[in-house]
């Protein structure tokens, strides 16, 4: 297999279109939803640093692994999975990352839009002003409201979904790619502007005590469970999202500098809206663990404080919508680009991806109103969902990935396609893959099973 080959799905333009694609696929409701919550559920400043290690030593040295894979590939994860395999006479069990991660991102994508179509709300309450003047309690209801009501969530649900059609249907490389050159960068500049509101709050030291300070007696075995998981959910580790992209990345650019400014924009992503939260929280009393519904329960109160608050808070959540979007997008592609090399048209593939999809996320609707009181294991159907796939199948595919680049991949096959200029870091990042990542993503899986 020739590994320069451009391959049927085309290539980006540049390294940076790829950085901004596959920050788009990370930088969306895992950072500005999602990290604060778990954050003030666990914790604050210990899970942050324990967080952070797990990106460090598991999350980059896995995205190197998985882009590497997906640019020597140049195709779906599971054909790419499937020819490398065979190229490198390996195991045929390693096949099954491509199919997991596959599976993995139907299952995310299902609840994940979900989640992004309360964004769509509230676009809607920030542009009518539901929010003038609001405080706590009142942001407390219209949540509240929005998440018992199973028509209005399946309506939201549905649009976000026909949304990623859409594009996909148009295809990523061509439909995404401008798109992003312009959406992210002002999604950036709309987090400093928020950095800058929380500067003048009187709970903005709290936020940076509460995210900086370190006490490991807050942290439980399950909080470094929970921060494995959501350094791989992140940074769409383990899905086939960023094995796809990888497919589409130039030949010449450097995997390592790519990978870490991806990694380093996230994470500043994720830091940043915590800060502003979390800002918002301590100056208004709420509480910090609040839950899955923190972001729409405080940033309205901080909008509603601001000059031209209405039409801030509009931008931001659509913009937040966006991010949510372009998440959504990669998290799709890997199953309906196979569907595509089997020979279906994009219209077809689509189709049958996304409804399936937005089959299986009725579950997670009525998980919030009607169906709340049923459970699976002690969880409700969206918990676990969202149990199954951050907590075990995400992880399990890093592990394997990171075992099969670092132990059955040739050494000279993984240096043509890394480029790495530096010999000691590409040894290092070898030594990541062979030993650390897949023992210390082991160990804290296996505890995430209640084994021991």
């Amino acid at each position: 297999m020739n590994s320069d080959k451009t391959g049927m799905h085309g290539v980006w333009a540049s390294r940076w279109t790829f950085v901004l694609a596959a920050t788009g696929s990370a930088v969306g409701l895992g950072n500005i939803w999602k990290f604060p919550y778990i954050t003030g559920e666990n914790g604050g400043g210990a899970f942050v640093l324990v967080y952070l290690a797990c990106i460090l030593c598991a999350g980059i040295p896995v995205m190197m692994a998985e882009v590497m894979l997906g640019r020597k590939g140049r195709m779906s994860p599971i054909n790419t999975m499937r020819n490398i395999t065979q190229s490198e006479n390996a195991p045929v069990f390693f096949r099954s990352i491509g199919w997991m991660g596959a599976l993995a991102g139907f299952f995310i994508l299902s609840f994940y839009s979900v989640i992004a179509g309360w964004t769509l709300s509230y676009i809607v309450k920030m542009a009518t002003g539901v929010f003038d003047g609001a405080n706590a309690d009142v942001a407390g209801e219209q949540f509240g409201g929005l998440l018992g009501d199973p028509v209005q969530l399946t309506v939201l649900h549905t649009i976000f979904t026909v949304l990623v059609g859409v594009v996909l249907v148009r295809g990523v490389h061509k439909g995404l790619e401008n798109s992003l050159r312009m959406l992210m960068p002002l999604l950036f500049i709309m987090l400093v502007l928020l950095l800058g509101y929380a500067l003048t709050t009187p709970g903005f030291g709290e936020a940076l005590s509460f995210l900086f300070s370190v006490d490991f007696s807050k942290l439980s075995g399950e909080s470094v469970v929970v921060a494995l998981g959501h350094s791989f959910f992140t940074l769409s580790l383990g899905m086939g999202a960023i094995m796809a992209y990888g497919s589409y990345m130039p030949k010449q650019a450097s995997l390592g500098k790519t990978v870490l400014t991806v990694g380093i924009l996230d994470t500043l992503v994720a830091l940043v809206a915590g800060i502003v939260i979390f800002s918002v929280v301590f100056s208004n009393g709420l509480e910090p663990g609040a839950g899955p519904g923190l972001m729409f329960q405080t940033l309205p109160i901080a909008f509603a404080g601001l000059p031209l608050g209405d039409l801030i808070g509009t931008v931001f959540f659509v913009l937040v919508a966006i991010a949510a979007w372009s998440s959504a997008i990669s998290i799709a592609e890997p199953a309906i680009a196979w569907a595509v090399e089997k020979g279906h048209s994009r219209l077809v593939a689509t189709t049958a991806v996304c409804g399936f999809s937005w089959l299986l996320g009725l579950g997670t609707v009525v998980s919030f109103n009607v169906a709340s009181d049923f459970t699976l294991f002690g969880k409700t159907f969206f918990d676990s969902l969202d149990f199954l796939t951050s907590n075990i199948m995400l992880p399990l595919g890093g592990i394997l990935i990171a075992v099969f680049v670092g132990w059955f991949v040739r050494k000279e096959t993984i240096a043509h396609e890394a480029r790495v200029q530096s010999p000691v870091l590409f040894n290092l990042w070898i030594f990541m893959l062979k030993f650390v990542s897949p023992l210390a993503v082991g160990y804290i899986f296996i505890k995430g099973l209640g084994i021991f």
